[in-house]
């Protein structure tokens, strides 16, 4: 199975992230890697507060969270359903984040007495959906100070470990290994709903010619109405808005390599043709994207790409 995605899909503003915090991508043990996406690892130490933007991936998360450190600190951890509206996170002074992205339908495996609906566009506390002990958030967290770029000009060096999704920090192992460590002392149960649920939710993100519920639905045998009830209960949300989110970040991806591009330059080869990639993702007009976009990033493409990085 393939190691961490080296993609920044679902962030707003990645050089802007990257700028400002350490970000990195780890690979679980091998007995989840079926189950999780990988581990996503932040730490920050920021002289000014900075506003993070991701539009959520179709993905339950685990989060292991430290917001300052010394007396007025706190460190807790959350289950993150899936987040259906674009997601703020405030980050100020020095914090560590150690996450936990779940393949979609790969969550319920672990926390199997609940639909995945359940979690859906809430964050609620780790310890109400698995067994958990302040011992086990603090073991994540780990007890050394949180570092960050924190506008030292390390923007470089945070992007690259981030694309590469590896570190030689032996503190940083030793977070990933308590991770395994707990995922592991809670499960996975084999669960063979679960693995087709992954398996058609993997298929919509890396076939590009799925573009209808009905289709998926056909190609695999079943009715519409059972995917549908299978996506509620294993993934959290329907298939519809599976494959609509895939479409927003592969635009967003786009308007972030459009925003990248020297805009003093003459080339436009680089430039995106919207109108075009509508047609692509399987819109039935440029305008119809421009809606879903505006409405899940806030803005519209053209004027995201603008922005510049």
């Amino acid at each position: 199975m393939a190691g961490p995605r080296r993609d920044t899909r679902g962030i707003v503003d990645a050089p802007g992230l990257f700028a400002r915090v350490r970000f990195r991508r780890r690979e679980p043990a091998p007995p989840l890697r079926p189950y999780l996406e990988h581990y996503w690892l932040i730490d920050w130490d920021l002289a000014q507060p900075y506003v993070s933007q991701v539009v959520p991936h179709p993905s339950v998360n685990v989060v292991f969270q430290r917001f300052g450190y010394g007396p007025g600190g706190s460190s807790f951890a959350e289950v993150a359903g899936i987040g259906l509206e674009l997601f703020n996170q405030r980050l100020e002074g020095r914090g560590r984040v150690c996450g936990v992205q779940f393949r979609p339908g790969g969550f319920r495996p672990f926390a199997p007495r609940w639909p995945v609906s359940e979690w859906t566009g809430r964050r609620v506390p780790l310890g109400e959906v698995m067994p958990t002990t302040a011992a086990d958030i603090e073991t994540v967290l780990g007890h050394g100070e949180a570092g960050g770029s924190g506008g030292s000009g390390t923007s470089g060096e945070a992007r690259e470990a981030a694309e590469a999704g590896v570190s030689g920090d032996s503190g940083e192992d030793a977070r990933v290994a308590a991770l395994d460590t707990y995922l592991l002392g809670i499960g996975p149960r084999p669960d063979p709903q679960a693995d087709q649920a992954m398996a058609l939710a993997d298929r919509i993100r890396t076939d590009r010619t799925i573009r209808r519920v009905a289709q998926l639905a056909t190609a695999e045998g079943v009715s519409t109405r059972s995917l549908q009830r299978l996506f509620a209960a294993y993934v959290g949300v329907g298939p519809k808005w599976v494959i609509l989110r895939y479409r927003i970040h592969e635009a967003l991806e786009r308007a972030e390599s459009d925003a990248g591009a020297d805009p003093g330059s003459s080339d436009t080869s680089s430039a995106v043709d919207w109108a075009e990639l509508a047609s692509e993702l399987g819109y039935s007009d440029q305008a119809h994207l421009v809606r879903d976009f505006t409405a899940t990033v806030g803005v519209p493409p053209t004027a995201y790409a603008r922005q510049g990085p």
